[in-house]
């Protein structure tokens, strides 16, 4: 018999197969990360909800189909932790606000309903920022997550409650979702694997809406097979969703399985460095460029004069969306109702209410959304930053002429103190400086753990960026690293994160 707290350090891959060969039933695989969660989430905060009834019973659905003889899927009775702003029938969804606190979905979002198809055992729903409007977990209005590595310091955003599971073993599996690097940046500061499809690749129906045209639900794991899994299990065209690529999955397990850099181009991106980033990153870095050339690849370096815009484009895009998406809570169809007496118009109902239920990062996007989008001020604001998106897509296609993939710094620092950023929403922002390009030009990005900052021994992440529909590139040379990674130095992850 299988020790309980072995089950819960497999990979999700080693996870399947256990369960498929009947080494370990799927009820037990779920028993055990259940009993993980009750004994560490209460320090971690990574859940918001679990639904240990529901996970139990996919779970002897899987037992059942294997005692029958019934064939099983790569990911069959391997538990999940799932961002808290997919719907999911019967269970809450609260996308980490008080404005849909209680509120019970009526149906499942094509995401969750291809999870459930893959036998997938979805353990419960994780924290994020509010309306995933955040970089670090602290917007939620549940209270903030803390990062395995270091309780004190934040898991990253918006899905810090993903990552943040993954890290503590809650589970190895997790979905995220990336609007401007939301899924990378918790990866890497947590040690984890975090992939952005690209854009239309993974179904939007029934995710909740931040800003439409930026956000892509995604996989997180603990390695890039693993993710590679997921991703196989999650994409796909959708009807439901008219953004959705009427296209095949490019090949990511094949190319999880396969990695070989061997003659690959990869460019370094001349943007992505020099003042605000952490020497200790920068140095895990450059170790991990020189390990691609020696596995074969031709470094090059590459310029994207746009890319130093792209900060200021997002944040003009994106709250624009925002305010426009987040108009539909207006107390009247769903989730909280304050100051409905009898004696207040609609319009103070909607008022009170979403005084009550938005919290300050929400509230903040939605003015500046507002005001960039209001008459006199949308060509000067608006429309100046979809003009540099342009410019950004421009630098990424003539980029990708010269090289196969872009490589960079996930992220400029390692994991800062909860409530050291709190106060300075700049400050805040500039934890996305590598990640939005990507969001912005639609395109595929990976973070994965490229060794420990000396200077702090905290996770730094890799981030490698492929053109849209190459996703399959991601993981080879995720692939690639990861395994001379291990090789030389050991999973950073799996060997050295502090116990809890």
């Amino acid at each position: 018999m299988t020790h309980s707290s072995d089950l819960t350090r497999l990979t999700a891959a080693e996870t399947a197969a256990r369960i498929a060969s009947g080494e370990a039933s799927a009820v037990e695989v779920a028993e055990a990360h259940l009993a993980r969660i009750e004994a560490v989430d209460e320090k971690v905060h990574a859940f918001l909800h679990v639904d240990r009834e529901g996970a139990l019973a996919r779970a002897r659905t899987v037992d059942a189909k294997r005692s029958r003889g019934e064939r099983l899927g790569p990911l069959a009775g391997v538990p999940l932790a799932l961002k808290d702003i997919f719907t999911t029938e019967g269970v809450p969804t609260t996308v980490g606000s008080k404005i849909l606190e209680g509120w019970i979905p009526p149906y499942d979002a094509t995401l969750t309903k291809r999870l459930k198809a893959a036998d997938v055992v979805i353990l419960g729903k994780t924290n994020m920022d509010e309306f995933a409007m955040g970089s670090s977990t602290e917007n939620s209005a549940y209270g903030p997550t803390g990062n395995p590595w270091d309780l004190t310091r934040i898991p990253g955003g918006s899905g810090g409650g993903s990552s943040a599971a993954l890290a503590s073993y809650q589970a190895p599996l997790a979905i995220g979702t990336d609007t401007g690097g939301s899924i990378r940046q918790p990866a890497a500061v947590t040690g984890t694997v975090g992939v952005k499809p690209t854009y239309g690749a993974v179904s939007r129906y029934g995710m909740v809406a931040f800003s439409s045209s930026l956000d892509q639900g995604g996989p997180c794991a603990r390695t890039v097979l693993d993710a590679a899994l997921l991703h196989e299990a999650i994409a796909g065209h959708d009807p439901l969703d008219s953004t959705s690529i009427d296209a095949p999955v490019p090949p990511v397990v094949e190319a999880a399985r396969n990695g070989n850099v061997k003659g690959l181009r990869v460019g370094v991106v001349k943007e992505f460095a020099g003042e605000g980033y952490q020497a200790g990153v920068m140095q895990r870095f450059n170790e991990s460029v020189e390990l691609l050339r020696e596995l074969g690849a031709e470094i090059v370096e590459i310029s994207c004069p746009s890319f130093d815009k792209a900060l200021a484009a997002y944040y003009l895009i994106a709250p624009s969306e925002c305010s426009s998406n987040l108009a539909r809570f207006d107390a009247m169809r769903y989730g909280l109702r304050v100051g409905d007496d009898g004696t207040r118009s609609a319009e103070e109902v909607t008022s009170l209410t979403r005084e009550a239920g938005f919290g300050p990062e929400v509230k903040r996007r939605i003015m500046l959304g507002t005001y960039a989008l209001s008459s006199g001020y949308y060509d000067a604001y608006y429309g100046s930053a979809q003009k540099v998106r342009t410019l950004i897509k421009r630098d990424f296609d003539a980029a990708f002429e010269r090289v196969d993939v872009l490589v960079s710094p996930t992220t400029p620092t390692t994991a800062f103190p909860i409530g050291e950023r709190a106060d300075d929403p700049m400050a805040m922002y500039l934890a996305d400086l590598c990640t939005i390009p990507s969001n912005l030009a639609g395109n595929a990005a990976m973070s994965l753990p490229c060794g420990l900052a000396p200077e702090d021994g905290l996770p730094v992440g890799l981030q490698i960026i492929a053109p849209a529909m190459a996703d399959d590139r991601l993981y080879r040379v995720g692939a690639a690293v990861e395994a001379a990674y291990h090789a030389r130095w050991g999973h950073p992850l799996l060997e050295e994160a502090p116990s809890l």
